[in-house]
């Protein structure tokens, strides 16, 4: 013992390097301890000299030494007095643990992400890295976090929701690896921020969506990579989801200018057809909306905003229905032909988006979405109410009270309707293979709502609602059994629905100055917007509850996106 604190060789004098400012001073007597590593402790263990109780009779609690007036010392993490083994509290965690999450690998990765997100993240099962990431040495958290947000920002700027656009990029994240990852979806901005743990600082990228287009082909794509990197039995790398990302972003329309054009006066006219109108009202109103999509076209090309690319698309087929009724003509019905324009510009996609959100909860994006269908609305509005004053000036007899012919033919009107649909999804951009469905989709959709309507008798905005919710169901089981979005499935579907008639009815009693009438039908188109997106949204979340949704052992049921009522 002499030999190692007070020998010779420990008198030697030390350098000023050697020599700490804590060292005890020489000749002092110090234990000496051995390397920290070597007996890891944790912060929870008991100071030096402090000796912990005795856990028999005599401990606290279980004799004459637990009272308050033991002098024997006592840890924070003893447990209390009244705490048994045979007899713990419910707050403990049981012996034979917390059931775990256990996600089915069966169902959609939309909605095995969709349940993780309304999961709490404590619940949350761990992250299983599927994929291969750079030399299998880690996630590169970088390249994960900005693959995730370009995934993101396409979905989010083709019209899909912000809860699936979150659940796309909580899947990828996941996928290689990021657990603790929380992605947040608004109206312009993209941010995902992962924290590896506890003790280590958070890592945030944000990615701003400046640019919008309609393209149900690019959202399609997106789809199935993500799907693909969802999935353990195909391996798709950093490298290769890049490769697979930027060839969807280059890829072309799969439909001309001049076929979207064609789609543009195919809708319209079909319209005209489901409103009362005959083969020249067909004729009239696919000639005006033609000559309007190429008018907005040109004003797209000189950078002019949306606002007043509808504003002079909706101006053409008003001007043709106010010709054709400066020319007394009485075999056209200029109304049909008005409201066959309008068909071909109400803003279904963006309403039904805008809806969906406020229900899921994200009500951020769902109030710019419904702005931004304001806008687009206005737009149209003044382009028709321009043209109806000038033909009002010049002596046109538009009268509100010609309301359309009765659904005396209904097999025209149910291919009228169709035929709107087909044209509708090529508006959109859909793949081919789509197309079948949704012109099926919308045939049954004016079906139901002629049946309810004119034969049932029942309100047209209930009937409206009924028809949207059936074309919400049908299009989430074609996308679930495609593993596909279902807006190309719902979108197009729900054209024939759309409110042109009480839009334009609305408008012409503006124009007319009598406001009461006016208001009231603008009001009827509002209510028959909400009731077609709330049918959609309503039917889809009916399909959910005949699925095999993932949940807990036993059963558990399905999350709900919110857990308070509103208080």
């Amino acid at each position: 013992m002499v030999a190692e604190s007070g020998g010779p060789e420990d008198q030697k004098p030390q350098s000023d390097e050697a020599r700490s400012a804590f060292a005890p001073p020489a000749g002092t007597m110090h234990p000496v301890s051995p390397p920290e590593e070597d007996h890891p402790t944790s912060e929870f263990a008991l100071p030096t000299g402090v000796q912990p109780e005795p856990s028999g009779p005599a401990g606290p609690g279980g004799g004459p030494g637990g009272g308050s007036n033991s002098d024997t010392l006592s840890s924070a993490f003893t447990p209390p007095s009244t705490y048994r083994a045979q007899q713990s509290p419910p707050a403990f965690t049981p012996a034979q643990g917390i059931p775990m999450v256990k996600l089915t690998k069966e169902a959609p990765w939309q909605d095995r992400m969709r349940t993780m997100l309304r999961m709490p993240v404590t619940e949350r099962p761990a992250a299983e890295s599927i994929q291969r990431t750079d030399d299998d040495t880690g996630p590169a958290v970088p390249r994960v976090l900005d693959l995730t947000l370009r995934i993101g920002e396409l979905l989010l700027a083709g019209g899909e929701g912000a809860e699936d656009v979150e659940a796309a990029m909580f899947a990828v994240t996941r996928s290689y690896g990021l657990d603790r990852s929380e992605p947040t979806v608004t109206f312009t901005l993209l941010s995902i921020s992962h924290q590896p743990s506890l003790v280590d600082d958070p890592v945030t990228a944000s990615r701003t969506v400046r640019r919008r287009g309609t393209d149900y082909t690019r959202l399609a794509a997106v789809f199935r990579l993500v799907d693909d990197i969802t999935s353990t039995d195909t391996e798709v790398s950093l490298e290769e989801a890049y490769r697979r990302l930027a060839e969807i972003r280059r890829n072309r329309h799969p439909y001309p200018g001049w076929v979207l054009t064609a789609a543009a006066g195919l809708l319209a006219g079909s319209a005209s057809v489901l409103v009362g109108g005959g083969f020249l009202v067909f004729l009239v109103a696919a000639a005006g909306a033609m000559l309007g999509d190429r008018l907005a076209w040109l004003c797209a090309g000189r950078g002019l905003p949306e606002f007043y690319q509808f504003t002079v698309a909706a101006m053409p087929p008003a001007a043709m229905g106010v010709a054709l009724t400066l020319t007394h003509s009485t075999d056209v019905r200029p109304s049909a032909v008005i409201t066959g324009g309008l068909f071909a510009l109400l803003p279904g996609r963006a309403l039904v988006a805008g809806v969906q959100d406020g229900l899921t909860g994200y009500y951020i994006t769902a109030s710019a979405r419904l702005l931004e269908v304001m806008y687009f609305f206005i737009g149209i509005v003044a382009g028709v109410l321009i043209v109806l004053y000038l033909g009002l000036q010049l002596g046109a007899q538009l009268n509100p009270e010609a309301r359309f012919t009765p659904y005396d033919e209904p097999v025209v009107q149910i291919l009228a309707s169709m035929a709107l649909s087909l044209a509708f999804a090529v508006l959109l951009q859909q793949e081919r293979s789509t197309v079948l469905a949704v012109t099926l989709n919308g045939g049954v959709a004016w079906i139901i709502f002629g049946a309810m309507a004119r034969t049932g008798g029942i309100s047209p905005v209930a009937a409206t609602a009924v028809a949207a919710g059936l074309v919400g169901l049908f299009g989430q089981l074609f996308s679930r059994y495609r593993f596909h979005s279902s807006l190309p499935y719902i979108t197009a579907a729900i054209g024939p629905l759309l409110p042109g008639s009480a839009t334009y009815f609305g408008l012409l009693g503006v124009a007319q100055n009598e406001l009461v009438t006016g208001l009231t039908s603008l009001s009827t188109a509002v209510a028959t917007a909400l009731a077609i997106a709330i049918g959609v949204n309503l039917g889809s979340e009916i399909s959910r509850l005949f699925m095999g949704l993932p949940g807990a052992i036993g059963g558990a049921s399905r999350r709900a996106a919110k857990r308070t009522r509103g208080f």
